[in-house]
């Protein structure tokens, strides 16, 4: 299929100019006075008002007329892209398969699927007993329930060990705060349990009355105790058996693949702790595996005759050592998968007869094979330059099939089955883009960046073939670059509305991520963080000198800890970038970690560090977006929140935007956006999305002159 677009965009730099934004005045927050001094450093901070609505404070009516006019600011700004952004959104749904259906996961002789309707935004959770062509079983009608809500979100879905009851989990205000609901599937009646604030998931004992959940500070929103419940009983009198009294970590609570134990964990970025109960015995009492050690962290895999311990004790990108079921101290820990230095071991699913593994190795992710009785090892092999391949839906313990999922920038996201005996490899489904869709139409490539201090920065991009590389095409650049998470190559069937009309996409790779490994975590966090930033202005730079695009045509995008990215990027670089895209973006660094009440703060502290500490305080402020707004030039730049977010508050953005609107010296477009209804991960139903997806393109379209 021909771009019918590329042609268009190749002229635009000489026949197209960029749209006009229209001469709206923007909205001027209020300043008032608040004296922040720590450390000896006093600073003033004119927006600090803005917490009000979050802190029920006096101010709070008007940080809601506040954000409804910068709402009414972006909305008149980008009037004219209306038919343009439904065309848009018609145009990326049109392209998702409306009625549609999950690959089935058999699991204790059920097939367990999700299907969707046409012209519904939700799904429906169904089984079927024994055989894929025996009576559908919906044991939840999420479209129904959904109905009357703004935002729905139903997860957890833990069916008990005789398959006669379901425990799931229900947020309706976007805050991550779940109510558990039981529902007896031999009877269809649902009960509220009235256990209110949890994560949403519960763990069944072996009983099947007995579940364990995780239950959340109401405030802060941290992860801090487990109960046991006994279905029947007032939830009142649930008992607590854990507790977390370090607020750095994460906790939650799981069952081993085997169906043998009830497992808690605790953990941060730098250590952990796991604790452990036979599942045929709920009311026994927890044993702790191993003791938090400072700097390791352990995961715990239960095998039938031992455990298997995924570790970075002297073993900088992981290793795994084996330990008996009976001795389970770090002392007994004897090497199963020995370090290796560009190797990072990331998990491990286990079957009766088979482990597979989950490594990384030059920034790419591989599985490998392990055969528990001969030792032999074989990696599964594939030949794009850049894409990615995960372990999925394997909760079968008594199996020799094994199940993952494979994608890249042209391929869409695939699930196949693996005989681990045999080696017979089937492709069980393949994401369907409705329109018609030929990979060969695009290409993609992996690049390579230096850096200012030699490093070399992976760079994944993908584009329709045709694509010039004279420096006059529209690129669109993301990256996260945090909490170790690795941002890999995967196909995105909305993005085919930016390559279809000329543009490039790329991800840069940037310290901050584990895609080449532990340590690259490590160099892009605490004391380090600003490589983050610098990796990700060095990768432009490239695609620059590169002739991929120029800074008239370059764009960058990052969501929360990549909101920050782009706060810092337009601070340190502003003139490299025609438009970024902030979402969600956690701006205001200092302020929010010297806030225990602000929800995750404390869980922060091995990422960015205690700015109570006069080291952490001043690096932190060296880069805070916030922080170091200049008067200076800025790109145009758009930002999205929403006003339930529960990890980074509505306030940071909403600041930011106030202070650069006082501060920036240049006449481009700066738009706060914000969802009155939602909070982080945006709109709940499936299609609602692409309203947000469609205004992002808009606005570069806008810039670019394409209005078609």
């Amino acid at each position: 299929m021909k771009n019918k677009y590329l042609g268009l965009i190749l002229m635009s730099t000489t026949i197209l100019q960029a749209q006009q934004f229209p001469d709206i005045k923007a909205p001027v927050a209020e300043k008032q006075e608040h004296i922040r001094e720590i450390h000896g450093d006093k600073v003033n901070d004119p927006y600090y008002w803005m917490i009000d609505y979050f802190k029920k404070g006096a101010n709070s009516e008007k940080v809601v007329d506040y954000l409804k006019a910068e709402n009414t600011y972006w909305t008149g700004m980008m009037k004219d892209t209306e038919p343009f952004r439904e065309k848009l959104f018609l145009e990326m749904k049109n392209r998702i398969k409306e009625k549609d259906e999950s690959v089935p996961v058999f699991r204790k002789g059920y097939y367990y699927y999700t299907r969707t309707d046409a012209g519904k935004q939700y799904f429906k959770y169904c089984r079927k007993k024994g055989d894929l062509k025996a009576p559908e079983e919906v044991l939840l009608d999420v479209d129904k329930l959904a109905e009357g809500h703004a935002y729905y979100s139903a997860v957890g879905f833990s069916i008990s060990p005789d398959n006669n009851k379901m425990i799931y989990g229900v947020d309706d205000v976007s805050r991550r705060q779940y109510k558990l609901f039981l529902k007896d599937l031999s009877t269809g009646k649902t009960s509220d349990l009235g256990i209110i604030n949890t994560t949403g998931g519960a763990t069944w004992a072996n009983d099947n009355k007995t579940i364990f959940y995780t239950a959340k500070n109401p405030e802060t929103l941290l992860t801090e105790k487990i109960f046991r419940h006994s279905l029947g009983t007032d939830p009142s009198k649930d008992v607590l058996v854990y507790e977390e009294k370090d607020k750095s970590n994460y906790i939650g609570v799981g069952k081993s693949k085997n169906e043998k134990f009830i497992m808690i964990s605790s953990g941060a970025t730098t250590s952990s702790e796991i604790r452990y109960l036979d599942a045929d015995n709920p009311a026994g009492t927890f044993k702790v595996f191993q003791p938090r050690i400072k700097d390791v962290i352990y995961d715990v895999t239960p095998l039938e005759d031992r455990f298997l311990v995924t570790t970075n004790k002297d073993a900088l990108n992981f290793k795994v050592v084996e330990t008996p079921l009976d001795k389970t101290g770090v002392e007994n820990w004897k090497d199963f998968i020995p370090h290796r230095k560009d190797v990072l071991m990331e998990g491990i699913t286990e079957f009766k007869n088979y482990l597979v593994f989950s490594e990384r190795q030059n920034g790419l992710s591989q599985l490998v094979i392990y055969d528990r009785k001969t030792g032999k090892k074989e990696f599964l092999k594939f030949d794009e330059p850049a894409y990615t391949v995960y372990s999925s839906g394997n909760p079968e313990y008594n199996t020799d099939n094994f199940r993952f999922g494979y994608t890249s920038m042209i391929t869409p996201s695939s699930q196949f089955e693996q005989n681990l005996k045999t080696g017979k490899r089937t492709l069980l489904k393949q994401q369907e883009v409705l329109g018609g869709y030929d990979k060969n139409n695009y290409e993609t490539e992996r690049l390579f960046a230096t850096a200012k201090d030699g490093t070399k920065i992976p760079i994944s991009i993908v584009y329709k073939k045709g694509f010039k590389k004279d420096g006059q095409a529209p690129l669109l650049l993301y990256a996260y670059g945090s909490y170790g998470s690795s941002m890999d190559a995967t196909f995105s069937s909305t993005r085919l509305s930016l390559l279809d009309r000329g543009f490039a996409y790329a991800i840069a790779h940037i310290r901050g991520g584990q895609e080449m490994g532990r340590q690259w975590y490590e160099d892009g966090k605490m004391m380090k963080k600003k490589n983050t930033f610098t990796d990700f202005i060095d990768a432009g730079e490239y695609l620059v000198n590169q002739k991929y695009t120029s800074p008239k045509h370059l764009y960058a995008q990052g969501g929360s800890a990549g909101g920050l990215l782009m706060g810092a990027i337009v601070n340190m670089k502003p003139e490299l970038w025609n438009g970024v895209i902030s979402q969600v973006p956690f701006v205001d660094v200092v302020n929010t970690m010297l806030d225990e009440s602000i929800p995750l703060t404390t869980n922060e502290y091995d990422e960015w560090g205690n700015p109570n500490n006069k080291e952490a305080y001043f690096y932190m402020k060296s880069y805070s977006p916030y922080e170091n707004v200049e008067k200076k030039n800025y790109p145009n730049i758009l930002v999205t929140t929403g006003l339930h977010d529960s990890q980074v508050q509505y306030f940071e953005p909403a600041k930011w935007v106030a202070r650069l609107r006082d501060m920036k010296t240049d006449k481009n477009v700066l738009m706060l956006k914000t969802d009155m209804d939602y909070g982080h991960g945006g709109a709940s139903g499936r299609f609602d999305y692409l309203k947000d997806v469609a205004l992002v393109y808009a606005f570069m379209f806008k810039l670019e002159g394409i209005n078609k």
